[in-house]
């Protein structure tokens, strides 16, 4: 009888031990990274921020066309929120727009930080920047999302246009 039970009291814990590890096991599985992604309202584009190391999905793929590699880009100061834009629109620091001195109003570009390969899309709303040096002028937000943890205030981008 006393074999019984020990035999029994093995038996369980053999069983207990194959659940644990297999539980231990189905929980140790790496998890897909979340999607970076803002609110940005656009047509056909639901994500605007990318980064290198993540996998997006796209609603279509987007249509790049290579506008300006090297272009350096600040952001507008926070005096201009609330300011009306070239193209009408009030402006807001916390949208992800862009002024440039050429591109059409309504135009979305891909912006790419070239040290760190993070990207954003921008809408086109006003004209600038009104510095011969500088080719583009992001919203704060949109320049702090790809911008390096405590970067200066301009950075070498890529501009690629988005094309429907």
């Amino acid at each position: 009888m006393k074999h019984k039970k020990n035999l029994f009291q093995w038996l369980i814990s053999l069983l207990l031990l194959v659940f644990s590890i297999t539980y231990l096991y189905c929980q140790a599985k790496p998890t897909a990274q979340p999607i970076k992604q803002d609110s940005v309202k656009m047509s056909k584009i639901k994500t605007a921020i990318f980064d290198k190391d993540t996998t997006i999905i796209l609603e279509k793929p987007l249509k790049l066309k290579l506008y300006q590699k090297s272009a350096h880009a600040s952001y507008y100061a926070d005096r201009f929120n609330g300011k009306r834009t070239a193209s009408g629109t009030k402006f807001d620091n916390n949208k992800y727009t862009a002024a440039h001195k050429k591109l059409p109003f309504g135009t979305k570009v891909k912006v790419t930080n070239e040290l760190n390969g993070k990207s954003v899309i921008v809408e086109i709303t006003d004209r600038g920047p009104f510095v011969k040096t500088r080719d583009i002028d992001l919203s704060k937000r949109a320049f702090m999302d790809i911008v390096k943890r405590n970067g200066a205030g301009i950075m070498t981008v890529t501009i690629e246009i988005i094309e429907d």
